[in-house]
């Protein structure tokens, strides 16, 4: 059953429309990544996901009912704007937010014990007591103690910590260094694969790529492209081929020659140090042409489609709309 369902969703502050007619599903086990320039209405999206506001109009639904605050229990919501309470110790913080998400003392005893050795926060506890978190709530650290990215790891762990069947994340790895935005990132995958619903909003257009399998893009309220990550960038193809050449073995003059071409792009180096020459293929000059063109001036060392990335069709389409 679709986990959460948005049906031609909008909402109005004064004068201002920050979502327009948003319509989307996100199901069970799936990764659903928010895109959208500053302003665009991701979080005002996101809030109303979590029931935190109300939608002015349209319908959303949880599990096939219509959303209500009681589905809160049933979701994990990390803002952007992180909200932990600073002179509290970590372990009451993790305690409390369990227990108000219906779980048990035990319950949540067992959970922060698992998560404290998966997210490799066992140093933050100053004790070396081995009786168990009860005994050493009270001397563990605070929150006002930790690092940004520790604290950072932190609202993480509360906004997990009850196992929601949706988990709503506005820029999650935001703060994060490389080694613990990859934690996060694969906790996140894990998380899926158990069934968990996720959505997320990011500007880190590599996570998009690498991790959703739906994508929303919103400019100005309203949705520009909706639908499976790769079918989007597909959707954007344009004809263009990239064609690289050996550079030991290449025809003096064929670069030269080619970047007069008509159907050039354009030119760059790869990571290999071969110049990659982009060309505009359609019936008049198909792709085997480009092969043909290739072939006689050396050896072919790369050839393939370009399909837009999608922090290209990120740029082009907002780009695009805001100059209309």
């Amino acid at each position: 059953m679709t986990i959460l369902e948005l049906d031609s969703v909008s909402k109005t502050y004064g004068s201002q429309v920050v979502s327009k007619e948003i319509s989307m599903r996100i199901e069970p086990g799936t990764i659903h990544g928010l895109l959208g320039p500053n302003g665009a209405g991701k979080t005002t999206l996101l809030r109303m996901m979590a029931t935190i506001t109300k939608p002015d109009s349209g319908h959303i639904c949880f599990l096939g009912e219509p959303l209500v605050d009681v589905h809160a229990h049933q979701m994990g919501y990390m803002p952007e704007e992180r909200g932990l309470y600073k002179r509290m110790s970590v372990v009451d913080q993790l305690l409390f937010f369990a227990e108000i998400r219906g779980l048990s003392r035990s319950e949540a005893q067992g959970e922060i014990r698992q998560w404290m050795h998966r997210l490799q926060m066992t140093d933050w506890i100053n004790s070396s007591s081995t009786q168990g978190i009860k005994n050493r709530v009270k001397q563990s650290k605070k929150l006002e103690e930790l690092s940004k990215g520790m604290a950072q790891k932190l609202q993480f762990l509360c906004t997990i910590i009850h196992k929601p069947k949706l988990l709503i994340l506005d820029e999650p790895f935001s703060g994060f260094d490389p080694v613990n935005a990859d934690l996060i990132r694969d906790i996140i995958l894990d998380l899926k694969n158990q069934g968990t619903a996720v959505v997320f909003s990011t500007h880190r257009m590599d996570n998009i790529e690498s991790l959703c399998d739906d994508i929303t893009l919103i400019n100005q309220g309203a949705p520009l492209f909706q639908g499976k990550t790769m079918e989007v960038r597909r959707s954007q193809f344009a004809g263009h081929y990239d064609l690289a050449i050996d550079e030991d073995q290449v025809e003096p003059e064929a670069p030269q020659r080619w970047l007069q071409h008509s159907r050039l792009v354009r030119a760059f180096k790869n990571p290999e140090g071969n110049w990659v020459h982009r060309f505009q293929c359609d019936a008049e000059f198909s792709s085997q042409h480009l092969l043909k063109l290739g072939s006689e001036a050396g050896r072919i060392v790369h050839f393939a489609e370009h399909i837009p990335s999608i922090h290209d069709i990120f740029v082009q389409s907002v780009q695009s709309q805001n100059h209309e």
